[in-house]
């Protein structure tokens, strides 16, 4: 379950909601993790605007975005690596209407340990979060509630 954080100027993006759920839906897509609600609820990206005093440059511009993915360790080999960069960066400038913000888009990969991922007030490890899904999955599999 990642959550993905924006750092933009404020008035980077018009619509900060619909780029929020992009960044979910997109990193849910190449993560190719199963479309269940355990993965839709708790896929989450958090777009926080900061004032232009806020963040700079060393020439003391402002223009810039930052895009933290924070993952359980082990989601992204190298091919989905490339892919959540290259995508994430091309989103945001769309998002924001700027094709030349791609060159001024920092997309950071981080990944928690194993156990290191809390959900619902536990720290979950990797195979506990497969069980989790494998779990939902049978349920909705059987007609159950999720």
């Amino acid at each position: 379950m990642p959550m993905i954080d924006v750092y933009a100027t404020a008035g980077t993006f018009p619509d900060t909601h619909a780029l929020a759920r992009t960044l979910a839906t997109t990193l849910m897509r190449i993560e190719q993790v199963p479309d269940i609600p355990m993965f839709r609820e708790n896929t989450a990206a958090f777009v926080h605007e900061l004032t232009d005093d806020r963040l700079s440059n060393v020439e003391g511009e402002s223009a810039y975005v930052r895009v933290q993915v924070l993952t359980n360790a082990g989601a992204l080999d190298r091919e989905k690596q490339v892919a959540v960069v290259e995508q994430f960066t091309r989103i945001v400038a769309d998002a924001a209407g700027d094709p030349s913000l791609t060159a001024r888009t920092w997309v950071l990969l981080t990944e928690a340990v194993d156990g290191g991922w809390g959900l619902g007030g536990r720290a979950h490890t990797n195979s506990e979060l497969v069980d989790a899904a494998r779990a939902q999955i049978a349920q909705l599999q059987a007609g159950g509630p999720a």
